[in-house]
């Protein structure tokens, strides 16, 4: 980086950080960012003229409220609601809501802020939001979920529809959650429409929505692998997490040829040296979806290694896929997996490595493909549902594997047309430019609005 650019990043980083102060997520989020944009909008004018970067770093609006709730012994409950809707330049808000106890304003911003280049990469026409609440549904009732997410869409309500916001789930929010909002939400506007997304099949949902990102990147990893003239089969690979995008993450590399050899959970991690089989995979599942139990019954069952408190990163490796939270490989983590062996980092959850630590993978010249190029497979059959519900049509699960290839292929193109350099692809690089971009050109595009 150019030293006036360096200068550039840091003036710019001190006015968001003086904006914003005590939000770190939301930070990290922008400044890995603007690493990559402020080279580029120095070489494209336009852009700094429209000041795009400062437009994007402030959300459209942010609707904070108080939901009102009844648990079950009638005691009177109070949780705080969110709704970040970051920018709608090319489509309307789009993003998920997600339940946990640690849910902020500085998380929802940085998750907000990332979906916006991330839906931009998909090619649909969909902006970028994020919201939840702080209520947390481990050891709720049905009954107290279902008054939750009832009161919860009564207010949130008045800030959605078809065209102007599309919800989806995230943590905390499964196909429970949405049906449950979502039968609120038609309840009041009187309206069958494709207003939240992940509903289930029988009203309204789209296959294969489940398995999307898990799906989308091995997918991207595939064509990563491909274009360097490698591929998945027999390759050993550490995923951490064990919930939905762990889980179909897994899947499909059993399905293209690699060894899975490790899945966690906020216990710990288990470790299966000869590789997770579909047959252990099918009961890992019914462990975590129906029974709710931890991974350590896993080691139990099937007499292989588990290490309570730890995550997946100290055990050598090829490919790494962290599937979990935001910021759970540290710099020291990512120093352990290159040390090993790394070959490549993709990311199925949200921004899972700290900056430290991508700034090793991308010195080691190791393949890393970023959280908003490599987990835009789930936002990417949510734009398809909401274009099967406008079109009131259902497409089969062969179409719509075939169409989420095709996307997680046409943005494998778009990171390497933006981040070659020499014979290396920086797919952090060409993630932020390209989905800076398909979002910058349609703010340039609508004037000073």
């Amino acid at each position: 980086m150019l030293a006036s650019d360096q200068d550039r990043l840091n003036c710019f980083m001190h006015g968001l950080k003086r904006r914003n102060p005590h939000q770190p997520e939301f930070h990290q989020a922008v400044y890995e960012v603007a690493l990559d944009v402020i080279p580029y909008i120095r070489d494209h004018p336009i852009y700094d003229r429209h000041r795009i970067l400062e437009r994007l770093t402030e959300p459209d609006r942010i609707v904070i409220f108080r939901v009102n709730w009844e648990d079950d012994q009638g005691n009177f409950r109070a949780n705080r609601g969110y709704r970040v809707q970051q920018s709608n330049a090319i489509g309307p808000y789009k993003g998920g809501i997600r339940f946990h106890k640690q849910v902020s304003l500085d998380t929802l911003k940085f998750l907000a802020f990332e979906q916006t280049f991330k839906n931009g990469l998909t090619g649909l026409p969909m902006g970028g939001a994020k919201g939840g609440s702080d209520f947390n549904p481990k050891g709720k009732s049905e009954g107290e979920v279902m008054r939750f997410c009832q009161r919860f869409m009564a207010v949130l309500a008045h800030h959605i529809g078809p065209n102007t916001d599309v919800p989806a789930g995230d943590i905390g929010v499964g196909s429970r959650e949405v049906s449950y909002m979502f039968g609120q939400y038609k309840h009041m506007v009187n309206q069958f429409t494709g207003a939240i997304t992940g509903k289930g099949l029988s009203f309204g949902g789209s296959l294969i929505r489940t398995e999307a990102t898990g799906y989308g990147a091995v997918y991207l990893l595939d064509n990563m692998l491909r274009h360097h003239g490698d591929g998945l089969e027999n390759k050993t690979v550490l995923v951490s997490g064990s919930g939905n995008v762990a889980q179909y993450t897994v899947e499909k590399l059993i399905e293209l040829g690699a060894r899975v050899i490790s899945m966690s959970d906020s216990s710990g991690t288990i470790h299966d040296p000869a590789g997770i089989t579909t047959e252990r995979l099918a009961w890992l599942k019914e462990l975590k979806n129906v029974r709710r139990g931890r991974v350590q019954a896993y080691a139990d069952e099937f007499k292989v290694a588990y290490y309570p408190g730890k995550r997946p990163w100290q055990i050598p490796c090829e490919i790494a896929i962290p599937c979990a939270t935001q910021n759970e490989i540290n710099t020291e983590d990512a120093r352990t997996l290159l040390n090993n062996g790394c070959l490549a980092v993709v990311e199925g959850a949200n921004m899972p490595t700290i900056q430290e630590g991508v700034d090793l993978y991308l010195e080691a010249g190791i393949l890393y493909g970023p959280s908003k190029a490599a987990n835009a497979g789930g936002v990417a059959i949510s734009g398809l549902e909401m274009t099967q519900n406008s079109m009131r049509l259902s497409w089969s699960r062969e179409e719509l594997d075939r169409r989420l290839q095709g996307i997680m292929a046409d943005i494998h193109r778009q990171c390497v047309k933006h981040g070659q350099e020499g014979k290396r692809v920086n797919y952090r690089k060409g993630a932020n430019i390209a989905g800076f971009l398909r979002v910058a050109d349609a703010l340039v595009a609508c004037g000073n609005i």
